[in-house]
């Protein structure tokens, strides 16, 4: 049966282009591809959660501007159940552009969440609630801590510093930083986990940093877990980070679960999400890779909750 899993944050339209490189100043580059998806953090990790068979709901603010119609019916189309926290906004959606350079490397462009106040849909708590884990990115402070306070298993994707943490953070059983990542006065990402473990008792966190070791540090112990090399090396970066938390997000909901996971649970999942975003890096566009067979191959981690 699909674990249902919750995800809560950004979605934008995304425009993907495949170039030899960057374009400069005032140039004009030809791309040699295109692609156009739902992106963001929560919808990317949503979409990767329901490949891998999770039940999933994305909790975000769209509106019915057209774009935003795109977004969301490309959303539905890979399985996630979407619920607007703004069904009423008539401006555009955020519309995120990249370029994808030959080497791997992307260039992105957006407004994110910036100008958007949601306030949390009546169903939102009873959602969290039902979900075996909930995802929340920060990009929508109001929505956010309503599902953090709700849910039972809460998985933060820590992508940058944002004002809600400090409120946040608190309800957070695993925040997965980014590289770039700084907790105020923190000089590092590692630092960073540390100072928000020890200043809002978050029992787990991590550090990802592309194709280096994932730091992981809980209950006073920590240690790093191998990322896979990609074959031939990554053709396409983009979204890796949001497949990586959608691949933690479905690993970590398990069924009956009646506390948070253990240490070991965690770090075995952390290594399932890097195979899943290893899969990602090897090919380009934001969905290509999740018809390959390889990412049907994976086994997650206790295949007894296989979904």
């Amino acid at each position: 049966m699909a674990r249902p899993v919750l995800a809560v944050g950004l979605c934008t339209l995304d425009l993907v282009y495949s170039a030899p490189a960057a374009p400069g100043p005032d140039e004009k580059v030809q791309a040699t591809a295109q692609e156009v998806a739902a992106g963001g953090p929560a919808a990317g990790a949503a979409v990767t959660a329901a490949a891998l068979g999770s039940a999933v709901t994305l909790v975000t603010a769209l509106g019915r501007h057209p774009l935003a119609a795109v977004a969301a019916a490309e959303l539905r189309g890979r399985g996630v159940t979407v619920l607007d926290a703004t069904p009423g906004r008539a401006e555009p959606p955020a519309v995120s552009s990249a370029v994808v350079a030959a080497d791997g490397r992307r260039s992105v462009v957006s407004v994110n969440a910036a100008g958007v106040a949601a306030e949390p849909p009546r169903e939102l708590a009873g959602l969290a609630a039902a979900a075996g884990a909930v995802l929340v990115d920060g990009h929508h402070p109001r929505l956010a801590l309503a599902a953090a306070r709700a849910g039972r298993l809460v998985l933060l994707d820590a992508g940058s510093w944002k004002p809600v943490l400090p409120e946040l953070l608190p309800l957070v059983d695993v925040a997965v930083c980014s590289s770039a990542f700084r907790a105020p006065g923190c000089a590092t990402a590692w630092e960073s986990a540390h100072a928000v473990q020890q200043a809002y008792g978050v029992a787990f966190v991590a550090v990802t940093a592309g194709p280096e070791p994932v730091r992981w540090a809980a209950g006073g112990r920590s240690g790093a877990v191998p990322v896979p090399r990609v074959g031939g090396g990554a053709v396409d970066t983009l979204g890796a980070g949001d497949a990586y938390h959608g691949a933690l997000l479905h690993a970590l909901a398990r069924p009956g679960a009646a506390a948070g996971p253990r240490a070991a649970e965690v770090v075995a999942a952390l290594a399932y999400a890097a195979e899943v975003a290893a899969l990602r890096c090897a090919s380009f566009g934001p969905r290509a890779w999740l018809a390959g067979p390889a990412l049907r191959r994976l086994r997650v981690p206790g295949s007894a909750r296989e979904g």
